[in-house]
């Protein structure tokens, strides 16, 4: 069971990628831990939504074989406000492999999307798992690509329904041409944004949208 979390709280990152967390965590059955932090090394990212009253923090991924309850009450001792919800994984592209606790070389975006009100839920992913996934392939510079649908939140807060990770390359922090992947012809990169911005549209997630710009750390726990 894959488990997604929304954090709140000053100096996240370091708190979160500490032995304690970890060995808390698996002392209640986690396997696995992805750790979303926004930090210094993605301070300078063009590109970030909100919707929150304060910015996402971290977002931190679980894979558990307990309860999720104690997942959530371990993640509440280092958090000051922890939103969290059960959800299925696609990964279209799979990311790199990285050593456990290194920071992937990448600016990893992660988009949290939310059903409009005029879409079904059958439609709406049909359009985005069917119809976006290539567009969204094709017309950026990705190299790690991760659906998460959520089937059911844990805590109270706002709703979510999908969370969404995309790795890019470092430059996508303020290069247009390194983020849609164009090589550096403005009329190539006219294109992709066209074709990525209709996708986009047509299944509403450029609509109630946060945007987390983060760095990403991974850890095998037990």
């Amino acid at each position: 069971m894959k488990l997604m979390y929304a954090l709140w709280g000053e100096g996240l990152g370091e708190r979160l990628r500490g032995e304690g967390l970890r060995k808390e965590l698996a002392g209640v059955g986690a396997t696995a831990l992805q750790i979303n932090v926004r930090d210094a090394d993605v301070a300078d990212a063009q590109v970030k939504h909100t919707t929150y009253d304060a910015p996402i923090d971290a977002i931190v991924s679980v894979w558990t074989e307990g309860e999720r309850e104690s997942v959530t009450d371990v993640l509440r001792t280092v958090a000051d406000e922890v939103n969290g919800w059960v959800v299925e994984e696609r990964r279209p592209v799979e990311p790199p492999v990285v050593e456990d606790g290194v920071r992937t070389d990448a600016l990893v975006n992660v988009a949290i999307l939310r059903i409009p009100e005029d879409l079904t839920r059958e439609e709406w992913l049909y359009r985005w798992h069917v119809l976006h996934t290539p567009v969204a392939i094709e017309t950026q510079g990705t190299f790690g690509y991760v659906q998460n649908t959520v089937s059911e939140p844990i805590t109270e807060g706002k709703r979510v329904d999908a969370l969404v990770e995309e790795l890019f390359p470092m430059e996508a922090m303020t290069s247009a041409h390194a983020f849609y992947g164009s090589g550096g012809d403005d009329a190539e990169l006219q294109r992709r944004v066209t074709a990525l911005m209709e996708s986009v549209v047509r299944f509403g997630a450029h609509l109630n949208l946060d945007l987390v710009p983060t760095s990403r750390y991974v850890f095998t726990l037990g």
